[in-house]
């Protein structure tokens, strides 16, 4: 037996199936463009959908990123109202630089609060209680209300844009006319 050269043989030899029915490998063909194409529509959908996250991760944590310092400053603020309130009017003149100088560091502490988008909760007696923004201390029936509405502040609450930071802390009524 001779042996062939290799250098003989055709290069594009075609090594299917001569009798296989070309409907089949067309569907097969169909089958695997539609599962790539199903496979390409999802790997887009789940990027836009980690791009949106990431979007929304980025303004929470610009907007909402200072909130445990903000929670922290809280009682500062909190402290120099007391120390305002406490100094009795009589002697308010014996101690006016005093009271200034707290007056003016609770006045920046406002301005650096409104500055990073912080509001003060300070509910009107007579406002209906709400336990998404207040905190119920106590309740007692006071005539001329009506259960159920605020009848004193004890410590005003906080806001950081539309987040809750400390909810306002109230007396509420629970007067029932008989």
């Amino acid at each position: 037996m001779s042996e062939q050269n290799t250098d003989d043989l055709p290069l594009d030899e075609d090594f299917t199936d001569p009798l296989a029915d070309p409907g089949d490998e067309i569907e097969r063909l169909t089958a695997e463009r539609d599962e790539f194409r199903d496979r390409l529509m999802r790997a887009l959908a789940d990027s836009e959908n980690a791009r949106k996250r990431a979007e929304k991760d980025r303004r929470d944590a610009e907007q909402y990123g200072g909130s445990r310092l903000a929670r922290d400053l809280l009682p500062i603020y909190d402290h120099l109202h007391r120390a305002i309130e406490a100094v009795p009017e009589e002697q308010r003149a014996d101690h006016a630089a005093l009271l200034e100088g707290v007056e003016l560091t609770l006045r920046e502490l406002g301005n650096v609060f409104g500055k990073h988008g912080i509001t003060v909760l300070r509910p009107d007696n007579g406002t209906r209680f709400d336990p998404q923004f207040h905190e119920a201390m106590f309740e007692a029936p006071m005539p001329g209300t009506t259960a159920g509405e605020i009848i004193q502040l004890m410590e005003p609450g906080f806001m950081i844009h539309d987040r809750l930071l400390r909810p306002a802390k109230v007396g509420v009524s629970s007067f029932k006319p008989a």
